[in-house]
């Protein structure tokens, strides 16, 4: 279900990444390919990103940050296509687990007009923590782990 990304997987990430939040780019800022390119160049790190498979399909991709005391959930983005199937919830169950074992929250940010994300991320127990950005564009979710 995953695996290393590798720099061969950097137009895929471009595309996927185009698929899955062009709409919500473009209704806030707009879509520029050049700024886009450009900054996809900037953000792939293939070291740490990891490709979300289906079968043998490549559908998605992961960044996970794992900092002192919480884990951030840096990207997940799901190719359209594959959405509704229920790999989201399984990864962000997952990551939601770790951190319970851990004893950490899991922390991630959230385009404020990505309603069905932010469903999602409530749906498992996230709550809103914070807005940010300019307009407050985005919004900072956190789990509240079981502190004993």
């Amino acid at each position: 279900m995953l695996r290393p990304a590798t720099a061969a997987d950097a137009e895929f990430c471009y595309l996927l990444h185009k698929a899955a939040m062009g709409d919500y780019i473009t209704a806030i800022w707009g879509w520029d390919e050049q700024v886009q390119r450009a900054f996809h160049e900037r953000a792939f790190t293939p070291h740490r990103w990891q490709i979300i498979t289906a079968g043998q399909v490549d559908v998605g991709m992961l960044d996970v940050d794992y900092r002192p005391g919480e884990i951030y959930l840096s990207r997940i983005e799901i190719h359209p296509g594959h959405q509704g199937h229920g790999i989201g919830t399984r990864i962000i169950s997952a990551l939601l687990d770790e951190a319970e074992r851990k004893g950490q929250d899991l922390v991630l940010d959230v385009l404020a007009v990505n309603r069905r994300a932010q469903a999602l991320y409530q749906r498992l127990g996230m709550t809103e923590v914070a807005r940010h950005g300019d307009h407050d564009i985005k919004i900072t979710m956190r789990s509240a782990h079981h502190r004993t």
